[in-house]
């Protein structure tokens, strides 16, 4: 089967020889990734910097955007082939700049990651008064891979790899007060930010096939992270994350290293080539969401093209950015 001819690929698993357990390093394992180039925002912190860290092992040269460029640099320094230069994802003028100063090298992106994002935060507003996690885990994004949009094309089938989670399941798109004015709430905040990058990718993909640039959307399963940094400990231990002690207590956990295993799989995995626009879990594609309100796979809202359409639009207008017109289907 052709997936190309399709609006959208199947959610439906492959053998993809990977599972859960499996780390980034294994998945890259025989891949030589020397003369690829990565951009990988957040790749400093957490999930992103054992991507970075990975990618780096099979030979990648990888950009990582911060938000803290010195930070990143401390975090980085033992490691060669990597770059470092300054993206606030919630400051449209600081992702300008930042695309501006990349085009300008004259380079082709390979993998774009987007990685960087915000968990559970406290009501806060950013730009014209937009929520936050929205502006900084969708908007942002969505205006940086829109700039750098000459960069993607002018490769050789470039992937882009957004970071969703299982919490999309929190919210769909909540089209009636999407910058949440009517009442905060952080997790349904946070769930509709996600979803929202889900269904970005579903567009995204379906813009960019025909250009050689594929889309795949990850949750990358629970791992602590700094990603948990606004949630008090109290929350977390409520919640059956942590131990009184602070300890991991939910054995589903992942490691680091097993947390960025998705997105590198997504990145780079043979098996993926003509396929793109899927949500992807545990280094395979993800099955729906069962009915019964189990907490794993893909809602049908994250995925739905209408919507995709529909939020693109809206982001498009919002952030002022959008793929030239020749570049769309």
């Amino acid at each position: 089967m052709d997936m190309n001819k399709n609006t959208k690929t199947p959610q439906q698993k492959i053998n993809s020889g990977f599972d859960k357990s499996s780390t980034a390093d294994e998945v890259l394992r025989g891949l030589d990734l020397s003369g690829r180039l990565a951009v990988v925002s957040g790749g400093y912190s957490g999930l992103g910097l054992e991507t970075t860290r990975a990618l780096v092992r099979a030979g990648a040269h990888v950009v990582v955007t911060a938000r803290r460029p010195e930070a990143a640099r401390e975090a980085l320094t033992d490691l060669e082939n990597v770059e470092v230069d300054e993206l606030d994802l919630a400051d449209l003028s600081s992702v300008r700049a930042f695309s501006e100063r990349f085009l300008a090298s004259k380079r082709s992106i390979d993998m774009l990651i987007l990685n960087a994002g915000i968990m559970a935060c406290p009501e806060t507003r950013v730009g014209p008064g937009w929520e936050a996690q929205f502006a900084t885990n969708h908007l942002g994004h969505f205006a940086l891979t829109n700039l750098l949009w000459p960069a993607l094309i002018s490769g050789d089938g470039a992937r882009v790899v957004s970071l969703s989670s299982t919490g999309h399941h929190f919210s769909p798109i909540r089209w009636h007060d999407i910058h949440f004015e009517q009442g905060y709430e952080k997790f349904p905040a946070y769930g509709q930010s996600k979803t929202a990058v889900s269904l970005f990718t579903v567009e995204l993909d379906r813009i960019g096939k025909q250009h050689g640039v594929r889309a795949f959307v990850v949750h990358p399963g629970g791992i602590m992270t700094p990603l948990q940094r606004h949630m008090p400990k109290e929350e977390m231990v409520a919640l059956g994350w942590i131990d009184e002690d602070g300890n991991v207590a939910n054995q589903a956990f992942k490691s680091p290293e097993q947390g960025a295993a998705t997105q590198v799989w997504a990145a780079t995995a043979p098996k993926l080539e003509g396929m793109g626009g899927v949500y992807c879990e545990d280094c395979n594609i993800s099955e729906m969401a069962p009915e019964d309100g189990a907490f794993y796979g893909v809602k049908p809202y994250a995925i739905d093209p209408e919507q995709a359409v529909r939020l693109w639009a809206l982001s498009a207008e919002l952030t002022k950015t959008d793929i030239p017109v020749d570049g769309r289907e």
